[in-house]
């Protein structure tokens, strides 16, 4: 009895070494013949988390019971290792002993760690067979088995069927809800259990509080705030982080910041709410300034406070908080790792970002997304290709952002066959219909020239957001359909869709190459005017391309000397490119001379002014032109082009003989020359002046 209970003490202090000298003592005495001092002693080994020495003294007991077998199956289930907990029970039954409701709480438990759905259901069924009554708490367990596995009708079915639910089977309804996304359920669930006199309590106070942030409800969440004032807690830490995310996350940011200066000691998640707010938000100095507060006072050290102000920083700002990081003897676990990917994907520094991925002792689906993102956004998409197999090859299933940077891929090569299979995907997985992957999709076909393609998938696109729309308007316009991308806007207008500065670029493109000159002055006009948008360089830019290709160079020149903003580079070489054209010298010239004022080494500006003396048979200063290139270094890229073959993609540059099959595609190319000049085909090269 005296060796049982210090057991029981040594196992609730964690104290192994002392607990292994009474093993020693039991063993001596004879006392591992009595079950009781065994379960003790397994109870011992399982408290301080030393399995394996559980499961040798449960494996030389000469005599066991139901508790033996409790005992190690809730073991393993509360250190996570759930196939071996299912294992134990699977072992217990075949040896004749009927689980009781702590083995069943246990194995289900064991069921929701591992997302084991189809045991979980046996496990249920038997319970039925054995025409056992469901207590609270395995009602409890299967709820939440049922809530993460996605399938929240079942685990209402369960909780209905709860004669008195208590708080926990309420939490654990509510909870599930959140979890299968349906928010407006939970927030119904939650009034309907203070309708009940179900008291409120921290956990299901900072549930509630993020549905109300997910669905963006602040009427609610503040009705909720106040409440959580009334009954006391709201200053519970869990609490005070929830009701600051929600102010945050819905656009709350005064409110924000004047909730979390009246607290007395606010904690380190409360702060990386509003570090976070202020980072997503835009107010990035004001996120760094409350991080640099946070680490003054020693108190920065939370996987949470850094992946919030990372977002922020500059490059070399990250580059500090990086070797902060590592200073203070932080793991890269995926919180912070993948805000470090981002940061240097951002930044362009993606050989950084390979460096990260290397060190990171944790991995998930996000770590895949910011990679091919970060390789997509910086053009590299071979490297964004074999990451995707990679991820694939690893097991980890893409979602909608993953298809959506792929997406993005096959439309920037472009790669209308891949995109095509990619699509397909979309489909078999079921988030086509999502508005980033249709939005994605219909942008792939645009930019491929399937235009037709990608009017059918926004036809029967059934959520569209602003993006939808200026990817179908930009689409047409940077294909030359004019008429077709200002229908689109005007069925825009008509849908009540508010256009954004991106919508005028595309508007304003399609104005320029349908020739409607007056039509695009007109809706350059209407973006400030009417939609409060104030032009941008681009917008600047376009409307000089517009004047340009209608051969109203003088318009261009007046649009250009009457602009509010310096105009850049990128304006004067679209108007010398459309002195180009049309062969305005003198325009011409000073457009160059104002390109090589802001960048005396843009080699185009020196090309096509030096086009311009050729046409006017200027021989001299087109031979000043050449002479100038090659005192300055210039040489000129060779051009590329890329065919899809079988969903591979070949590239090719002028003169390139790096690719595998060089000799054979000579050879066929000089047999399409032979076929060529036999059917009476002269090249005009052959009567160009050497």
């Amino acid at each position: 009895m005296i060796l049982s209970k210090l057991l029981r003490a040594f196992g609730e202090t964690k104290s192994f070494f002392k607990g292994k000298v009474i093993h020693g003592k039991m063993i001596v005495s004879g006392f591992l013949y009595d079950v009781y001092s065994n379960n003790h002693l397994i109870s011992m080994y399982a408290k301080c988390e030393c399995l394996e020495a559980a499961r040798q003294a449960f494996d030389k007991m000469p005599e066991r019971n139901m508790v033996s077998w409790t005992i190690l199956i809730s073991a393993y289930s509360k250190m996570g290792q759930a196939e071996e907990a299912l294992e134990c029970q699977k072992l217990m039954i075949d040896a004749g002993y009927e689980p009781n409701a702590f083995t069943y709480v246990s194995a289900i438990s064991a069921c929701t760690s591992k997302g084991s759905l189809r045991t979980g259901k046996e496990i249920h069924g038997r319970l039925y067979r054995v025409e056992q009554d469901l207590t609270s708490y395995v009602s409890n367990s299967l709820i939440s088995l049922y809530a993460k596995c996605r399938m929240i009708r079942s685990a209402l079915h369960v909780f209905n069927e709860i004669q008195d639910p208590g708080l926990v089977s309420w939490s654990s309804i509510i909870a599930g809800f959140c979890q299968c996304g349906e928010d407006e359920e939970a927030l119904q669930s939650f009034v309907q259990s203070r309708k009940v006199g179900v008291e409120i309590s921290e956990f299901i106070s900072a549930t509630v509080l993020g549905a109300c942030t997910s669905l963006g409800d602040i009427n609610s969440g503040m009705q909720l705030h106040s409440l959580l004032i009334k009954c006391g807690v709201a200053s519970d830490p869990y609490v005070e982080t929830g009701i600051i995310n929600l102010y945050v996350k819905c656009g709350k940011l005064n409110s924000a910041e004047q909730i979390f200066s009246e607290l007395q000691e606010p904690g380190l998640t409360s702060s990386a709410a509003l570090i976070g707010g202020y980072a997503q938000g835009g107010y990035k100095r004001k996120a760094v300034k409350l991080f640099s507060e946070l680490h003054l006072t020693g108190r920065v050290q939370h996987e949470h406070t850094f992946s919030s102000v990372l977002p922020a920083c500059q490059i070399e700002e990250g580059k500090q908080i990086h070797c902060m990081i590592i200073k203070l003897g932080f793991r890269l676990e995926k919180f912070v790792g993948n805000a470090l990917l981002d940061l240097y994907a951002k930044c362009r520094c993606l050989t950084d970002s390979m460096k990260i991925y290397s060190e990171m002792i944790q991995t998930d689906l996000v770590t895949w997304n910011v990679l091919i993102a970060g390789h997509v956004q910086w053009g590299h998409c071979r490297e964004a290709t074999e990451l995707f197999r990679k991820m694939n090859f690893e097991g980890k299933s893409p979602n909608a952002y993953t298809y959506s940077s792929i997406l993005n891929v096959c439309g920037d090569l472009p790669a209308i066959e891949w995109g095509k299979q990619t699509h397909c995907c979309t489909i078999k997985y079921g988030v086509a219909s999502g508005v980033i992957v249709g939005t994605a999709i219909i942008d792939m076909y645009a930019k491929c020239g399937k235009l037709s393609d990608a009017r059918k998938i926004f036809n029967v696109t059934p959520s569209k957001n602003l993006i939808t729309w200026n990817s179908m308007i930009v689409g047409y316009a940077q294909h030359g359909f004019g008429k077709e991308a200002l229908d689109i806007f005007n069925q825009m207008q008509v849908e009540g869709i508010k256009p954004n500065d991106i919508t005028f670029i595309g508007v304003l493109s399609a104005c320029g190459h349908a020739g409607l000159v007056e039509e695009g002055a007109s809706y350059f006009d209407l973006m400030s005017r009417e939609h409060g948008i104030n032009p941008r360089i681009d917008h600047y830019s376009c409307m000089v391309d517009l004047y340009g290709r209608a051969s109203q160079l003088s318009r261009a020149y007046d649009f250009i000397a009457k602009m509010p903003i310096e105009p850049d580079k990128v304006i004067w070489r679209s108007f010398l490119a459309a002195c180009k054209n049309h062969k305005e010298l003198e325009l011409g010239k000073y457009a160059a001379q104002h390109i090589l004022k802001i960048d005396p080494d843009d080699y185009s500006a020196y090309l096509m002014l030096g086009s311009l003396y050729s046409d006017a048979e200027m021989l001299e200063e087109m031979a000043n032109m050449r002479k100038a290139t090659k005192e300055r270094g210039f040489k000129k890229e060779p051009g590329s082009s890329w065919i899809e073959v079988q969903s591979i993609v070949h590239i090719f540059k002028s003169g390139d003989v790096a690719h595998r099959n060089t000799d054979l595609i000579n050879k066929i190319v000089a047999e399409l020359t032979q076929q060529m000049i036999d059917e009476g085909y002269v090249s005009e090269a052959l009567f160009a002046p050497t």
